[in-house]
C-alpha cells in the first residue's frame, strides 16, 4: 500500500465550510462527548466533511482542528491513517477500495485489481474517462472469511468472482449502484458455512420429560409451639428453654448478726487475741530455721573457714576422719 498524503495544492480548495444541516449535527456529535473529551469527535467530523465534499481536503482538515480545539497535524495524523478517508478526489459514482491483505490475495484479490486496472484506470486514484469511477489497494478490511472483497462507499461487496466484480463495476458506472446488493455475492448468511449448515440441521427428535419429584415427609409433630408474641414487642424466654440464659444458682443470704458470731467463734478456736505471733514456727526452714548455727554451717568432709588466728584449724590444715586437723610434722 502507498504511502497516503494530501493531494496537490493546485487542486485544494482555499476554504471549507459545513452546511447549515451538517454544522447543526456537527455541533450536536461535539455535545456528545464529556466536558474535556469534545476532541474524540475528530472522525466523525472528517467522516461527515468527506461525505459533503467527496473527499477530505486540507481546508476540511484545518476546519475540524479549529472547531474541536486540536493541533493541525494531531487532525492530519487520523486523516492520513485511516483509509476511509480518501484524501484526494475520487469518482462521482463510486470510489471502490480493493483489500489486498493475505486472506484476501490467497483467494484472488489481485484478479479484482486488474479489472480495476483495465476497467477504471491503470493506476489508484485516477477517475476514468467519464471521472465516475476511481479505485485503490487498501489494508484488511475486516472480512477475511469472506474473502476476497471490495468496499464502495460506507458498504462492503464479499465473495467476489471475476464476473461478479465486473458487473458491479458497470453497474456503478452507469449510476445504478443501489441495485446491487452489499453483502456476501453467493448464497450464504453473513459469514457463515459456504455450504450451508452442517449441524444442527434436523429437528429434534425426543421428547422432554418432567419427573415430578415426591414432597419431603412431614416432619414429627413433637416440638412444641412457641408461645404467641405480641408484635413490637421482645420474646422473653425462660431460663429451662434457653440453658445459655441459665445463672450461678445463688446462695441465700446471710444474716449480719450471724456472720459475726461465727468470726468470733473461729478466732476462740484459733487463740487469736489480735497480737501478732512472734514465736518460731517448728520445722521451720529458710531464714526462720537454726539450721546456719548447727555445727559451724561446715559440709562433712570439708574445712571450716575462719579467721585467721581463729579456732585449731589455720590455713593449710585440713581435719582428718575423726575430725582433728591434720598438720606438718615438725
Amino acid at each position: 500500500m502507498s504511502v497516503r498524503r494530501l493531494a496537490d495544492e493546485a487542486i485544494q480548495p482555499a476554504e471549507f465550510a459545513f452546511s447549515n444541516d451538517n454544522l447543526k449535527w456537527a455541533e450536536r456529535k461535539i455535545a456528545e462527548y464529556p466536558a474535556g473529551r469534545q476532541q474524540s469527535a475528530v472522525i466523525p467530523l472528517l467522516m461527515r466533511a468527506q461525505d459533503q465534499q467527496g473527499w477530505v481536503s486540507r481546508a476540511a482538515i484545518e476546519k475540524v482542528a479549529q472547531m474541536l480545539g486540536m493541533a493541525y497535524i494531531r487532525v492530519l495524523e487520523v486523516a492520513t491513517f485511516y483509509t476511509q478517508f480518501l484524501l484526494k478526489p475520487v469518482g462521482t459514482n463510486a470510489h471502490i477500495q480493493v483489500c489486498g491483505t493475505t486472506p484476501c490475495m490467497l483467494r484472488g484479490a489481485e484478479a479484482l485489481r486488474e479489472v480495476c486496472q483495465h476497467r477504471i484506470h491503470h493506476e489508484p486514484f485516477h477517475t476514468n474517462a467519464e471521472g465516475t469511477l476511481s479505485w485503490e489497494e487498501v489494508e484488511c478490511l475486516g472480512a477475511c472469511v469472506n474473502a476476497p472483497m471490495v468496499t464502495i462507499g460506507q458498504d462492503t461487496y464479499e465473495d467476489l468472482t471475476v464476473e461478479r466484480f465486473e458487473e458491479i463495476v458497470e453497474a456503478f458506472a452507469a449510476g445504478n449502484g443501489k441495485s446491487i446488493r452489499p453483502g456476501p455475492q453467493i448464497k450464504r448468511q453473513f459469514s457463515a458455512a459456504a455450504g450451508g449448515g452442517t449441524t444442527l440441521i434436523e429437528m429434534p427428535t425426543a421428547e422432554r420429560i418432567r419427573v415430578e419429584f415426591p414432597p419431603p415427609p412431614a416432619p414429627a409433630a413433637t416440638a412444641v409451639a412457641p408461645a404467641p408474641t405480641t408484635p413490637g414487642r421482645k420474646r422473653e424466654v425462660s431460663e429451662e428453654a434457653a440453658p445459655a440464659l441459665k445463672e450461678p444458682r445463688r446462695a441465700s443470704k446471710v444474716s449480719v448478726a450471724k456472720a459475726e458470731a461465727e468470726r468470733m467463734q473461729a478466732d476462740a478456736g484459733a487463740k487469736a487475741d489480735g497480737a501478732p505471733n512472734r514465736a518460731m514456727r517448728e520445722n521451720a526452714t529458710g531464714s526462720e530455721s537454726p539450721a546456719g548455727k548447727v555445727g559451724g554451717g561446715k559440709a562433712p568432709g570439708k574445712a571450716t573457714r575462719s579467721a585467721p588466728g581463729e579456732g585449731a584449724a589455720s590455713a593449710g590444715t585440713m581435719p582428718d576422719a575423726g575430725g582433728k586437723p591434720k598438720g606438718k610434722k615438725s
